[in-house]
């Protein structure tokens, strides 16, 4: 999976500080990863949609490929804000996360098909993936999500720009990417 990335010092604007404010009071609690993702979800969802919460450079495409924006990585590693910029037709490979991960659209829709990872009844064989849901998540729309089950593909299949938040349990500025694995098994769909 290929995304391109920017990892420049973010110039912020209040409200997307203000954001970081709320997000880091809600991963400090130290509760689990699935509880932390769901209060994410609260303190992003506000937020979606305003006008002044990314810059105009935080809302740059790539002719190529959808684009990552780290726009803030805490301190202490614990949690990474990223902006996805999807032109139409762009999306991820089929992957899941090293952590868990919240994430809201801001402009657009995201199209998502969920999976679960089915073991191989044979010796030998492969695994292979079922499709369980598909998904438009559209503007203003939060989800979360913590491993293990956290299988998917992401796409935008609109006709404009899209723009989704997430809000990974990791520090994107040292990993680079928040996906643990790509999955090239047999999948429905």
């Amino acid at each position: 999976m290929t995304t391109s990335t920017a990892f420049s010092a973010a110039r912020t604007t209040a409200r997307l500080d203000l954001l970081i404010v709320e997000v880091r009071e809600a991963v400090g609690r130290g509760l689990p990863p699935d509880l932390t993702a769901y209060l994410v979800g609260e303190r992003l969802a506000p937020h979606l949609s305003a006008d002044d919460l990314l810059t105009p450079e935080q809302c740059e495409s790539d002719p190529e490929r959808y684009r990552q924006h780290l726009l803030h990585a805490e301190h202490d590693g614990s949690f990474s804000v990223v902006a996805l910029v999807w032109l139409p037709g762009q999306g991820t490979s089929v992957h899941d996360h090293v952590s868990w991960c919240t994430t809201g659209v801001h402009e657009g829709e995201e199209y998502e098909r969920r999976y679960r990872l089915v073991p191989s009844q044979a010796t030998g064989a492969a695994a292979r993936l079922v499709a369980t849901e598909d998904v438009v998540n559209a503007r203003g729309a939060v989800c979360g999500f913590a491993p293990p089950g956290d299988i998917h593909r992401v796409w935008n299949a609109g006709t404009g720009r899209a723009i989704s938040l997430h809000v990974y349990g990791a520090d994107i500025s040292r990993l680079g990417t928040s996906v643990r694995r790509v999955y090239e098994l047999p999948a429905d769909r």
